[in-house]
């Protein structure tokens, strides 16, 4: 194997020589911070995970964290501390080099400043057409597919670097390693961060947004083709070209995720959806048909014994344009000055390669159509994750490994107990439960079928329910899907919203590909009618649901513009609208619960671009009550706002998660800053906040009593 070490070289760049230092606190928010030290009460603390004795003894090591983030600026990245094993290791895949810039960005930048093993994988080379220019230069530049590969790379070194050390030239240590489906791949460690890490497989790509190609991941997974072949960039050290079939494809992706054993993955969305009058893919096919890859390594990798529990967050690509921006100023900010470090756009050749130091197509606009002023979850969303039984005890439900996690907490007890894998796998993030009339706990979600060929791909909705009261889960029941086929709208549903009527049934609700809401209500026999419309258009993101205290389901979803509403007239009667709620436009993310008067429901919300916190009461009657501004009592970040009862819990700015009571009117709320990543969205209740981390552990912080 052989090594390539480049000796350090002063930058003529002219860098910042940190990472850039974001305000949490920021939009007209002006709240009290606390940040978490010491142990204190309340405080945030994992529950140990007890059913994965093979696991490696670093995965139960206390979470390491930066200097502390004082008045919410958060401290520079560093190395980490000797003899700190993190329990927290991070793998994003993505089909180009550049995606998990503008897709998955702030997410990366806040795992690099915590100091957890990080590596970002590359499925192909990301050649194009071989043309490193601005377009209006294109035509006059010449065509080398190696050397834009090669550029490509030098930029993304660049990006991880300064984002981590502060400086873009930070050396790199690069090898060639072989995969398990019989090729090669570059990986290259960051050597003053050695814990980061890049892996390119060089794959062919595809060339084209929608055009026929099938020469590539989509024609691979399809059939259409046998084997796909290798782009190597120019200065590689893998020394010879290869080829995969879909099996080494799968196999090599599998071996990479043995290699690194993250305990949680970013990945692109393998459903993004069809345009309907064309039938265009709205997102790239590189994205689409590699995310679809990963899955089935994924699947296979969870079947491999002793290896820590992997959570998965997939994240929204091209469709993002057409969408309200969800990061603040001062994030966008940071976002896009990576992205000018990876484009290379003041020219300064500090790479030391002839190929160029950057991707100069993304200099002509290295913002993207919108791209880094948002990030965006494709699923995951739900506030709606933790229930109490009838005894007063509390039980709270993730996706680990494809399968359903359950963690309990006895009411006469302090620490929780689990998390119990529930036989049944594929489950797709973004579950959400409800608690029945009778004291059991019912769990929704979307499972993804994967299938011997890529005809069989589908996802579909699930449901599961206790046998009795506190005990334990049925088998998984399949509700199907409102789609006619995947080949339509590549199975683009949401995760589910669910309303439960007093006599125990319950009526599932989805965005489908048309950006439509449908319903499918269960029948008092225990049954269920088929699927319906709701109506609405351009609904996107997951819909929520709430039940008022008069018994009345109410039903909410986002659109670029506003927010649409159904309502049951009647408790248990069907779902009428969409009605208009008169809201501004939301980051599209939403939460909903009984309103604290009760009558009608809250919903929470984000204001675009800002972060700022927002609520507002609707009765289903009528027009929305006006909006309530937490100016000067929030946190700009992004993402739900999980408001429970006395309780908010939210998204930092830094991607900590930060909890604080409601406050008196005209008080401020001071705010905690609880010093770890997580992933999907908290959920607050009577009792306190939970979380699930980045190490696929529950974090609880109790209520204050």
């Amino acid at each position: 194997m052989r090594v390539l070490r480049r000796p350090a070289r002063p930058s003529r760049r002219r860098t910042a020589a940190t990472v850039v230092s974001a305000a949490l606190v920021g939009g007209t928010f002006v709240g009290l911070l606390t940040v978490t030290g010491a142990p204190r009460t309340p405080s945030a603390h994992a529950v140990e995970d007890t059913t994965s004795p093979a696991t490696s003894p670093a995965t139960h090591a206390p979470t390491r964290v930066l200097p502390a983030e004082a008045n919410g600026k958060p401290g520079k990245a560093g190395k980490p501390g000797r003899g700190t094993r993190s329990p927290v290791s991070v793998v994003q895949i993505v089909a180009h080099p550049d995606d998990d810039l503008f897709f998955m960005n702030p997410d990366t930048s806040q795992s690099l400043r915590s100091g957890s093993p990080l590596t970002g994988v590359y499925l192909t080379a990301g050649e194009s057409d071989g043309v490193n220019a601005r377009p209006r230069d294109a035509k006059a530049a010449p065509r080398d597919k190696a050397g834009y590969a090669e550029a490509r790379q030098n930029g993304i070194r660049a990006a991880y670097a300064e984002m981590a050390t502060g400086s873009r030239t930070s050396v790199w240590d690069r090898e060639a390693i072989p995969t398990a489906g019989g090729g090669w791949a570059e990986l290259d460690t960051l050597r003053a961060r050695p814990q980061i890490k890049l892996a390119w497989l060089q794959i062919r790509e595809a060339g084209a947004t929608n055009g026929d190609r099938p020469h590539s991941l989509h024609g691979l997974w399809t059939g259409r083709i046998t084997t796909l072949e290798s782009q190597r960039s120019a200065g590689t050290p893998v020394s010879a070209d290869f080829a995969y079939t879909r099996e080494q494809v799968v196999a090599t992706l599998t071996g990479i995720l043995e290699r690194f054993r993250p305990t949680f993955v970013r990945m692109q969305d393998p459903s993004p959806g069809t345009y309907p009058g064309s039938g265009k893919f709205r997102d790239h096919q590189d994205h689409l048909f590699g995310a679809r890859f990963v899955q089935t390594a994924l699947a296979r990798y969870a079947q491999l014994p002793g290896h820590p529990h992997v959570g998965v967050q997939n994240y929204l690509g091209y469709p993002t344009s057409v969408l309200p921006h969800t990061l603040d100023p001062v994030t966008a900010d940071a976002k896009l000055k990576t992205l000018k470090t990876y484009s290379w756009l003041d020219g300064v050749h500090d790479c030391e390669t002839d190929a160029g130091c950057g991707d100069l197509k993304v200099a002509a606009r290295p913002g993207g159509r919108g791209w880094t002023q948002t990030v965006r979850y494709a699923r995951g969303t739900s506030t709606s994750w933790v229930q109490r039984d009838p005894a007063g005890g509390l039980h709270a439900f993730s996706v680990l490994d494809g399968h359903l996690a359950a963690w309990r907490k006895p009411a006469d007890a302090v620490a929780w107990r689990g998390p119990e894998l529930l036989p049944g796998a594929g489950l797709d993030s973004g579950i959400t439960s409800v608690t029945l009339p009778d004291g059991r706990i019912a769990v929704f979600g979307t499972r993804t079928v994967l299938g011997g060929d890529a005809a069989a791909y589908r996802r579909e909705v699930v449901t599961t329910v206790q046998s009795a009261p506190g005990g334990a889960f049925g088998a998984w029941r399949s509700l199907g899907t409102p789609e006619r086929s995947d080949a339509e709208g590549t199975s683009d549903i949401s995760a589910p919203a669910v309303t439960v009527a007093a006599d125990g049934r319950a009526t599932v609700i989805v965005r489908d590909s048309l950006h439509r809401l449908t319903a499918r209500a269960q029948l008092a026999d225990g049954g269920w009618a088929p699927w319906r419309s709701l109506g609405g258009t351009e609904v996107y993101g997951d819909p929520v649901a709430a039940t008022d205290a008069n018994g009345r389901g109410h039903v909410f979803a986002s659109t670029p513009v506003t927010v649409l509403a159904w309502a049951e007239r009647v408790p248990g009667g069907p779902l009428t609208g969409p009605s208009l709620t008169g809201l501004p436009p939301t980051t599209l993310a939403l939460s909903a619960s009984a309103a604290p008067d009760g009558d009608g429901v809250r919903l929470w919300f984000r204001k675009p671009a800002s972060g700022d916190l927002r609520s507002a009461d609707f009765s289903g009657a009528g027009p929305v009550s006006p909006i309530t501004e937490l100016a000067g009592t929030g946190v700009a970040g992004f993402g739900p706002v999980s408001g429970g009862d006395g309780l908010l819990a939210v998204r930092s700015r830094t991607g900590f998660l930060a909890t604080a009571p409601h406050g008196r009117a005209g008080t401020r709320p001071v705010w905690t800053l609880e010093k770890f990543l997580f992933s999907g969205a908290p959920d607050a209740g009577t009792d306190g906040v939970a979380a699930i981390g980045l190490d696929g552990r529950l974090h609880w912080t109790p209520a204050a009593r």
